[in-house]
């Protein structure tokens, strides 16, 4: 039966929470076009995890879906105490003092979850509340309380983030809840796991040194949500495994306008260095209530895929929002509609680094990968045991489709992750020929190859070598 490729190249990251927990939506949103699923823990106990972390392996096992885990740590996020009456006015001009002694917030006074507010902020300083719809100035400081005047007012509630676009925080990147949760993840065994707030490329490699003396390979995503992680954005994504524009806190951080344009320069910069590059943040924040997205919203997700990002992410349009399945079929639809359309998006060849000790392997994936466009290539296929063909071969935007055979059944499911990767376990044969022979029939066997169709193999030689990608072979099914 003829078979079509029916799968989008960019990938969507969902985000689980209440409305998507339970092991028979999670299924349904696999089928419906998840291909990363995102823990956020921000909210939920370790044992809620965990059951989510259960249904998610077993739907993989059952359906036969290479679903990843994306772990996302909290970081240090600044909160605003408990309130009276689970919320109060306060109105601009007004004085409002904000301590660090636990007490039950009021119009006049409220804590903060942050203990070194005060050693960090100065007098002139800017305090944004609930993602800015309140802003405060600092006056003073005075022993451990931060007194400020109110320049925009409205309800102040309960537990709401603080941003300090103007302040350099002490607190590290990685707190004690962070070590716990990260304890937790890799013990269950997640595929990625995201840093939050992340300063300077510093805060990766601790990251990463605590995962290696975990004894785990799980990748590392760096969120790009602080005026530093801007300013330092090469060499921390000269680090990272992959990369998140996290445009809630960063919009707030920064001027909103200057947002999208740190966006287009992320995506490219992550493009040219093989990083995958996760775009986050209110891409259907209308559908949390509603079961069609705003015309805005489907230009916001369009012009993602047209930058050239790896995946996009839907946080509580997903976790708690009322219409999780009809968000993923809204996101797939423009997705596939600009992949279809939009001839823009693919062929981004990058040059590789003569600097690069993998100089010539690179230039072996880039020969397949420009080859596949002149002979107007139906499938491009890696072969790897570290994962590096697929991350180089995603970089340079094939139209052909990209599949990635490795033995190593967790790469497999970690890999799920870059643009256009589809991978497939596969325990090679002895020789040259009869591997690729093998390969070849499992993609006729799927429907994805057909008698007359143009396919490029990549592979390291020797096969039992562990080396890297150093020769191609194009090859008409016949």
């Amino acid at each position: 039966m003829e078979h079509t490729i029916q799968y989008n190249r960019t990938k969507i990251v969902a985000t689980v929470g209440p409305a998507s927990n339970t092991k028979d939506m999670l299924h349904k949103l696999a089928h419906a076009g998840v291909d990363v699923f995102r823990l956020n823990f921000s909210h939920g106990s370790h044992d809620v995890h965990a059951q989510v972390i259960k249904y998610i392996r077993e739907n993989n096992e059952e359906q036969g879906h290479t679903i990843p885990i994306l772990q996302d740590l909290q970081g240090p996020k600044i909160r605003i105490g408990k309130v009276e009456n689970d919320g109060v006015e306060i109105t601009p001009g007004q004085e409002l003092v904000i301590t660090t002694e636990d007490m039950l917030g009021t119009s006049q006074k409220v804590s903060t979850t942050y203990t070194s507010l005060c050693e960090d902020v100065g007098a002139g300083e800017s305090i944004l509340v609930d993602d800015g719809k309140i802003e405060l100035k600092v006056l003073r400081v005075q022993g451990r309380e931060v007194v400020t005047q109110v320049v925009f007012g409205g309800i102040l509630k309960s537990r709401k983030g603080i941003n300090l676009p103007d302040t350099a925080i002490s607190a590290p990147s990685l707190t004690d809840k962070d070590e716990k949760d990260l304890e937790f993840g890799l013990a269950n065994d997640v595929e990625w796991v995201a840093l939050s707030f992340v300063r300077d490329a510093d805060d990766i490699r601790d990251l990463k040194d605590r995962i290696r003396r975990a004894g785990k390979d799980t990748k590392v995503v760096a969120k790009i949500e602080k005026p530093e992680a801007i300013a330092n954005m090469d060499e921390i994504i000269s680090v990272t495994d992959g990369l998140m524009v996290a445009r809630g806190d960063l919009g707030v951080e920064i001027p909103s306008e200057d947002v999208p344009m740190h966006q287009k320069t992320l995506v490219r910069k992550c493009n040219e260095a093989g990083v995958p590059v996760i775009i986050a943040t209110q891409m259907m924040e209308s559908m949390i209530e509603n079961p069609r997205p705003t015309r805005a919203e489907t230009n916001d997700v369009a012009n993602a895929v047209m930058d050239g990002a790896d995946a996009l992410m839907l946080s509580a349009e997903t976790a708690a929002g009322k219409f999780p399945l009809e968000v993923i079929r809204s996101m797939v639809r423009t997705i596939g509609s600009i992949e279809e359309n939009f001839e823009d998006i693919y062929n981004k060849w990058h040059e590789p680094s003569p600097e690069s000790e993998l100089f010539a392997n690179d230039n072996v994936v880039l020969t397949a990968a420009r080859l596949s466009d002149r002979v107007n290539a139906k499938v491009l296929v890696g072969m790897t045991q570290s994962g590096y063909t697929g991350f180089r071969l995603s970089s340079h935007r094939p139209k052909a489709h990209i599949f990635v055979f490795t033995h190593n059944s967790r790469l497999r499911t970690q890999l799920n992750l870059l643009w256009g990767v589809r991978c497939m376990h596969y325990v090679g044969a002895e020789s040259t020929n009869d591997t690729f022979k093998e390969l070849e029939d499992i993609l006729c066997q799927k429907g994805f190859l057909h008698q007359g169709d143009t396919f490029i193999k990549t592979a390291s030689m020797p096969f039992h070598g562990q080396g890297r990608t150093n020769m191609l072979k194009i090859t008409t099914v016949e």
